[in-house]
C-alpha cells in the first residue's frame, strides 16, 4: 500500500507539470505557436476581384468581364530570403495552371521581387516593370506596339521579376530600361528565368509558353496562347 501511495504522489506533479502553461506563456498562444513553427506553404486564397483592385486595369470594352477574374493572394519567397504576401488578377479558368506554377516555385524558393495588382499603378505597365513587379491581367494594349491589345488582357499571361528578365520590343527598346544590364543569360542571377528553370518546368508542365524564346525576346513573359 506504501509503494502504490508513493507512485500516485510522484505522478501528480507530473501530470500537472504537464497541463499547466510554463510562467509567462498563455494557454491561448500555444495554437499560435504551432502555427509559427510549420513549415511554409502558398497557402493560396482565391477570390472575387474587389472593384478597387481593378480600377485604372478594367474598363468597359474589355474583352474580359469583371466576373470572370479571379483575385489570388498567395505567399511567396522575397529576394531576402524571406516569406512575403503577394496578389495576383488571372482568368478563372487558368487559376489551376497558376497555383501549380507558383507551387513549384515556392517550393524551390524561386524569390520574386514584389507581387501586386496592377491597380497599385494605376494599369501602367512601364511604371510596374521599373519597380520589378510580377502581374497578370491588365486590360492594355502592348508595350512598345499600342496597334495590339496585350494578352495580358485575357488574364492568361504573367510577367515575372520584371527587372531581371527584360522584354525587348520590336523597336529594340528594353523595357525596363534597367533591365538592359540583364540581356546576357548565361550569368547567375537571383531572380532571373532560365531554360530547364524551375519556371520554364512548370511553365511548359501546364502548357504555357515563355517569350524568352521569342526573336525579340520577353524574359518576363509566359502566357497560355503563346502571345
Amino acid at each position: 500500500m506504501k509503494i502504490r501511495l508513493r507512485l500516485v504522489a510522484l505522478a501528480l506533479p507530473l501530470a500537472l507539470m504537464a497541463t499547466v502553461p510554463a510562467a509567462g506563456t498563455s494557454s491561448a498562444a500555444r495554437p499560435h505557436d504551432a502555427r509559427s513553427a510549420a513549415a511554409p506553404s502558398l497557402n493560396l486564397v482565391v477570390s472575387a476581384v474587389p472593384s478597387a483592385k481593378l480600377r485604372f486595369t478594367h474598363r468597359p470594352g474589355c474583352p474580359v468581364p469583371a466576373r470572370d477574374l479571379r483575385l489570388l493572394s498567395m505567399n511567396h519567397w522575397g529576394f531576402d530570403g524571406r516569406l512575403h504576401r503577394g496578389e495576383l488578377i488571372v482568368h478563372r479558368r487558368v487559376v489551376k495552371d497558376v497555383t501549380h506554377v507558383f507551387g513549384a516555385m515556392f517550393h524551390a524558393r524561386f524569390p520574386i521581387r514584389k507581387m501586386r495588382v496592377m491597380a497599385a499603378y494605376r494599369g501602367n505597365d512601364e511604371a510596374a516593370m521599373a519597380d520589378d513587379n510580377t502581374s497578370a491581367f491588365n486590360c492594355r494594349r502592348v508595350t512598345g506596339n499600342p496597334a495590339k491589345l496585350s494578352r495580358h488582357s485575357y488574364g492568361d499571361a504573367l510577367d515575372i521579376n520584371t527587372v531581371e528578365n527584360p522584354y525587348v520590343d520590336a523597336y529594340g527598346t528594353v523595357h525596363p530600361a534597367a533591365g538592359r544590364r540583364h540581356l546576357r543569360r548565361d550569368r547567375p542571377v537571383k531572380g532571373m528565368i532560365r531554360r530547364g528553370d524551375a519556371v520554364t518546368t512548370a511553365m511548359a508542365r501546364v502548357g504555357w509558353y515563355w517569350g524568352g524564346r521569342w526573336n525579340h525576346p520577353d524574359y518576363q513573359h509566359f502566357s497560355a496562347n503563346g502571345q
